[in-house]
């Protein structure tokens, strides 16, 4: 069982582990808009947390900063409630790295959020 929380250790804040992400070129995206999940599987980390997430809304989409925050708050939301997706198929000394990103200029409803965010998860699941 997953606890149903979204820790500081499942996010990505090193800049080390965004440009392997970004930079390393073995990195699969999968997108159901609005939402792109770029993800990858590496080896674990001595004490890392099995899955870390990224959520980028650009401002390009958004000026404001509290539309970007909202935006973030949703998908976070949604993560955090369907996780157990990918803890369920992922290899135990495996850590996938996994970015959200943001494509469209406008506000989705909650539930609208989720089910893309679920549909990316199961996605990355099948795919890992």
């Amino acid at each position: 069982m997953v606890a149903p929380t979204f820790s500081k250790k499942e996010r990505i804040v090193s800049k080390k582990l965004m440009e392997t992400l970004f930079e390393k070129g073995d990195s699969q995206a999968v997108t159901a808009f609005p939402l792109k999940a770029v993800y990858l599987p590496i080896d674990r980390p001595q004490g890392g947390a099995s899955v870390q997430v990224l959520i980028s809304v650009p401002k390009k989409r958004f000026k404001h900063a509290v539309d970007r925050n909202r935006v973030k708050r949703q998908v976070r939301e949604s993560f955090r409630r369907h996780k157990e997706t990918i803890y369920e198929h992922l290899i135990a000394d495996r850590q996938l790295l996994v970015a959200f990103i943001w494509l469209s200029d406008r506000h989705y409803v909650s539930a609208e959020v989720e089910r893309r965010v679920s549909k990316l998860l199961q996605k990355i699941a099948q795919q890992i």
